[in-house]
């Protein structure tokens, strides 16, 4: 019987590491801030395709990856999810570049939210009346975050929308975290691989930004970007089978909530009041829609045990 709160402990840790780690992510993309944001992106694809390969074959699963390419509805829904994954990437890396970072995090914040929306939509999955409210207080939140911040709503919104679809067709798209990271990072290693060759080829020399091999601590750092998204979601994907689903849901929120904290307390963001009005709504919608989705899955535990 102590096997079971042990291994969901196990899983406690590793999501509570892989959320700091998404949560510290902008203070590691500082530290390339003096590097162009798409240059940014190229590199943390391109070093990620060998990295998740050699993970797959030690996890015995490369045989998975093969699956996936083969599977022609598979390969079209691989294919929009690494243009949203590229999309989402390149607009969170300029958004810390240019100090947008409390934008950055609300998007997170907004984007559960926006996939129960979707999944209604797309999926005619059923929405209680308590995520109703929560998804418009969150639309309130929104609405006066627009009033004083419009400049840099669009970050938001984007990284919500772009998060939020990405989620959808990953739910529709049956393969599992890391086969489909490794897929959609394939899919887009040539167009970068290409985009890097122009940059050191055929590019005009830029005194505006730094490339690789131009200082050795930056193109470690680059390198270094495929260990930082691998670990993470390694651990997350570990931790999704140990834990319950309302437990996971709640700690969706942690990385966001430290990235917010990142741009106020160590990067001194400017915090509004209409910030603290948005941010305080979106807290209020995200505890509403996470009671009601525990006390959900209560309800539907104790219907089944009740028919066992």
């Amino acid at each position: 019987m102590s096997t079971v709160p042990a291994t969901s402990r196990i899983g406690l840790v590793q999501a509570l590491i892989a959320c700091v780690f998404w949560g510290l992510m902008p203070v590691y993309f500082k530290l390339l801030q003096s590097v162009d944001a798409l240059e940014v992106v190229a590199h943390r694809i391109i070093w990620s395709v060998p990295l998740l390969l050699v993970i797959l074959y030690f996890r015995k699963n490369l045989a998975g990856l093969a699956v996936a390419f083969a599977n022609r509805k598979l390969r079209w829904a691989m294919l929009a999810s690494s243009c949203l994954i590229a999309a989402n990437w390149l607009i969170y890396v300029w958004a810390v570049h240019g100090d947008h970072i409390l934008a950055a995090s609300l998007g997170y914040f907004i984007s559960p939210l926006l996939s129960v929306f979707l999944g209604r939509i797309f999926l005619k999955e059923q929405m209680s009346r308590n995520k109703w409210i929560a998804i418009a207080i969150a639309a309130a939140g929104v609405s006066v975050l627009a009033v004083q911040a419009l400049d840099t709503l669009w970050i938001s919104l984007a990284l919500a929308s772009s998060w939020g679809l990405y989620g959808l067709v990953r739910k529709v798209a049956d393969i599992g975290p890391i086969v489909g990271l490794t897929a959609e990072t394939g899919i887009l290693f040539v167009p970068f691989i290409l985009f890097l060759v122009w940059l050191t080829v055929g590019a005009s020399p830029s005194t505006a930004s730094v490339h690789f091999t131009d200082d050795r601590m930056i193109d470690l750092l680059l390198v270094g970007g495929s260990i930082v998204t691998a670990i993470p979601l390694l651990l997350f994907a570990s931790a999704v089978k140990k834990m319950t689903l309302g437990a996971i849901g709640l700690l969706n929120y942690l990385a966001p909530t430290i990235q917010f904290l990142v741009g106020v307390f160590i990067y001194n963001e400017s915090l509004t009041p209409s910030h603290l009005i948005c941010f305080l709504l979106i807290w209020t919608s995200l505890a509403l829609y996470s009671t009601d989705t525990i006390l959900t899955g209560r309800t539907a535990r104790k219907a089944i045990a009740g028919q066992a």
